[in-house]
C-alpha cells in the first residue's frame, strides 16, 4: 500500500510545493520569490521516467512550466509521434509535479523563451537532445549558465518498451529471467552503425524502495474524504487511463482514490499475449505520478473483497465501461460492491487502449526503427566527439605536468 499525496492542488507548505514561496521547508532567500523553472520536450509515450525528470525540476524551485512540442517539430527533429500533441498536453498536465504547460513549445531552447514565461532556468536530464542537423538544443541557455541537469532515470526508454510490443516476448515480466530474444533485441533494436549511446541504450529497471518514497507522498485519507477504489492493470499509462481517472476523481468533493495493481502473472491470465508491456514496479510508478491517485495497492487482489473494501473503508468502486472479466473460478470480481450498492461504471469518454497503442506502433514499426536508428546515430557522433574532446584535454594537462617537471 502506497500513500500518493491528496487533492490536486498541494496545501501551502506542503510536500508538492508551496506555490507562493512561502513553505517553512525553504530557505530565508527563497522565500522572497518563487523560484520558476522550465522543461521541455516531446513527451511521447509518457513513462515514469518522463515523470522523474519532472519530479527532480519542481524540486529544485517553486513552480514548474513544462513546454511540449507540436507533431510537426517531432516529426522534423526526430520522427513520428506515438501520440498526438492533445494527448501529448493531456499527459503532461497529468502529472502531479507539473504546475503549468505551454502547447507548442519550440523545439529549441532560448532564452527568449525562458524570459517570456519568467522562468529562473531550464531544466533536462544528463542526456543529450539534438536538432535535426546535429546541434544541442540547449546550447544558448547552457552557456549562459541557466540550465540545470538532473538524472536520467536508468532501465527506462521509448526504445525499450517500443521493442517490448514489436517483440511480443515476457521477458520483461517481474519474475521472468531475460533469454536470448530479449538479450537481441537489446542488442539491435535502435542500434546505429557505430555501436549503442549511452543516452538511447535500453537497460534494465531495478525498483528500490527510495523511489517508491520519492513518487508517493504518503498522506493519509482525512475526515470527511470519500474513498473510492478502482482496481486494473493500468499498464502503458496512457490518456485513456487519465480521462477514466479524471472522471473517478470527480465523483466527489473531496475524493481519495486508491489504484489497486495487478501482479504481471494476473494481468497475463486476463489480457494474454505478452501483457503486461510495463512490470508492476514501472506501472506503481506510472500510476503514483498521477495528481488523481491518493494511493496505490501494489500486488491487489483481482476481486474487491469484503476484507479488502473493509480495510480500506471504501465508499465506493468504479470500473470503465471495458468489459469485466470474471475470476479463475468464473465468479464476478465485482460482486461484494455490487451487493453493497457501492459500485458505479465510470465513463472516460476515451476509446483509447493499451491494445491500441500497440497496434499504432506495429503499424508504424520501420518508422519507429529508423526513428531510433536515426536518433541514435546523432547521438554517438556527439559522445565520440565529446569524447575525443576530453581525451585531449588530458593529454593536454599530462603535457603540462610533464613541462613543469623538467622545469624544476
Amino acid at each position: 500500500m502506497l500513500n500518493n499525496g491528496h487533492h490536486a492542488e498541494a496545501e501551502p507548505g506542503s510536500e508538492a510545493g508551496d506555490k507562493t514561496g512561502n513553505s517553512a521547508c525553504c530557505s530565508p532567500e527563497k522565500r522572497k520569490r518563487v523560484v520558476r523553472v522550465w522543461c521541455d520536450g516531446c513527451y511521447d509515450m509518457v513513462h515514469y521516467g518522463h515523470s522523474n525528470q519532472l519530479r527532480q525540476a519542481h524540486a529544485m524551485g517553486d513552480y514548474l512550466i513544462v513546454g511540449v512540442h507540436t507533431d510537426e517539430e517531432i516529426a522534423k527533429h526526430k520522427g513520428p509521434p506515438v501520440f498526438t500533441q492533445e494527448e501529448r498536453y493531456k499527459m503532461v498536465r497529468a502529472i502531479k509535479w507539473v504546475d503549468e504547460i505551454v502547447e507548442g513549445a519550440p523545439y529549441v531552447t532560448t532564452l527568449e523563451t525562458l524570459d517570456k514565461y519568467n522562468c529562473d532556468f531550464c531544466v533536462h536530464g544528463d542526456d543529450i537532445t539534438l536538432t535535426v542537423d546535429g546541434k544541442d538544443t540547449y546550447a544558448e541557455v547552457k552557456n549562459s549558465g541557466r540550465y540545470r541537469e538532473c538524472k536520467r532515470t536508468q532501465g527506462v526508454s521509448t526504445t525499450d518498451l517500443v521493442g517490448r510490443m514489436l517483440l511480443m516476448t515476457k521477458t520483461h515480466h517481474s519474475n521472468i529471467d531475460k533469454n536470448s530474444d530479449y538479450q537481441q533485441h537489446t542488442d539491435n533494436f535502435g542500434k546505429g552503425p557505430k555501436g549503442h549511446s549511452p543516452w538511447t541504450g535500453v537497460s534494465q529497471f531495478l525498483q528500490t524502495s527510495q523511489k517508491i518514497i520519492q513518487f508517493a507522498s504518503g498522506k493519509e485519507p482525512q475526515p470527511g474524504d470519500t474513498i473510492i477504489y478502482v482496481a486494473g492493470a493500468f499498464d502503458l499509462f496512457h490518456i485513456g487511463h487519465v480521462d477514466f481517472l479524471e472522471n473517478v476523481y470527480k465523483q466527489s468533493d473531496k475524493p481519495y482514490v486508491i489504484v489497486g495493481l495487478h501482479f504481471d502473472q494476473e494481468v497475463n491470465r486476463y489480457k494474454g499475449k505478452n501483457y503486461p508491456i510495463m512490470n508492476v514496479h514501472e506501472r506503481t510508478l506510472s500510476v503514483l505520478a498521477c495528481r488523481y491517485v491518493s494511493e496505490v495497492v501494489i500486488g491487489a487482489p483481482y476481486a474487491a473483497t469484503t476484507d479488502l473494501l473493509d480495510h480500506f473503508k471504501v465508499d465506493l468502486v468504479c470500473h470503465g465501461k471495458t468489459e469485466v472479466i470474471f475470476d479463475k473460478d468464473n465468479s464476478d470480481p465485482y460482486a461484494e460492491p455490487k451487493r453493497r450498492g457501492i459500485f458505479r461504471v465510470i465513463d472516460s469518454g476515451n476509446e483509447l487502449t493499451t491494445d491500441a497503442i500497440v497496434e499504432r506502433i506495429i503499424k508504424n514499426r520501420l518508422l519507429f526503427e529508423a526513428r531510433n536508428q536515426k536518433k541514435e546515430a546523432k547521438e554517438m557522433a556527439v559522445f565520440q566527439a565529446l569524447k575525443k574532446r576530453e581525451e585531449e584535454k588530458m593529454k593536454e594537462q599530462q603535457r603540462g605536468l610533464v613541462n613543469e617537471e623538467q622545469e624544476n
